[in-house]
């Protein structure tokens, strides 16, 4: 629930250090005592003033051909770090009788985006720009909200659709920032996608666990949670390569291109009637 950017980032990643410092014995106990308190309903997590949440589909887009676009992109990113903090973190604050590993993932995790929100940050600040210049959309929340009922349904949306798309979309930004002569921001942009590919792996690590606990088909329950306005987050090209590096399966590569072919013919239908 901290607000400032630049503490929250700090705290997470205390946190981190203190946990993988605590021997496992420590940690049981102290999740074991966690377990205890009720866990909240977060209708918002802790946002500063600035940036100004608007719908999605009214932030305005630019190229990166200009050093204005850059920020701009720049500053969209470390909006979308900042709420990968609180998402991983809440992933491990609201659900509470996963195992000691899934902690330690989620807190890596919160981790890594504490680190990333830093590096987007300051290199906002070396162009004469900041977190918080520019509208933002609350978007990243409000899958947050959708799935707190359930760890499953959490680890199907967030890591494996969310995050996983920015193993679609990162590669071409790093090779037009690198075109632009942007180099410093392209690393930074490389250094994140390759972090994500190991958080979307996480994902579906636990995605798969959570499967075989609850004894179900997994490619049955993806495809359900995938249906209707949820396949709006599916675009194509994917990045194959990189998602199947983090755990994706053909079979469930199959799936997402023929939910998000079903969901382009949905929205067809009613001008062809």
């Amino acid at each position: 629930m901290e607000r400032d950017p630049a503490r929250k980032a700090e705290l997470t990643q205390t946190l981190y250090a203190q946990w993988i410092n605590t021997g496992v014995a420590d940690q049981q106990q102290q999740l074991a005592n966690t377990s205890q308190s009720v866990v909240r309903v977060l209708d918002v997590a802790g946002q500063p003033d600035k940036p100004e949440l608007i719908e999605a589909r009214k932030v305005a887009r630019r190229g990166v051909g200009s050093l204005e676009g850059r920020i701009a992109l720049l500053h969209s990113l470390a909006h979308i770090e900042f709420n990968a903090i609180n998402l991983a973190l809440d992933a491990v604050y609201r659900f509470r009788d996963m195992p000691v590993q899934y902690v330690t993932d989620w807190l890596m995790v919160a981790n890594d985006e504490a680190i990333h929100f830093n590096l987007v940050r300051d290199r906002l600040q070396s162009l004469g720009a900041d977190y918080g210049d520019f509208p933002a959309h609350a978007g990243l929340w409000q899958m947050a909200r959708r799935t707190d009922h359930d760890v499953m349904v959490r680890m199907a949306l967030v890591p494996r659709l969310l995050e996983a798309r920015g193993l679609d979309v990162s590669p071409p930004m790093i090779k037009k920032l690198a075109h632009e002569k942007d180099d410093i921001s392209a690393a930074i942009l490389q250094r994140i996608y390759t972090d994500e590919i190991t958080h979307v792996e996480v994902g579906n690590r636990w995605f798969a666990y959570l499967i075989d606990q609850r004894q179900l088909d997994g490619l049955a329950v993806f495809k359900d949670l995938l249906k209707g306005t949820t396949s709006a987050y599916l675009h194509s090209p994917f990045n194959d390569e990189a998602r199947l590096q983090a755990g994706f399966t053909v079979e469930e590569m199959a799936i997402i291109r023929e939910m998000e072919k079903e969901f382009k013919q949905s929205l067809r239908r009613p001008q062809e009637s």
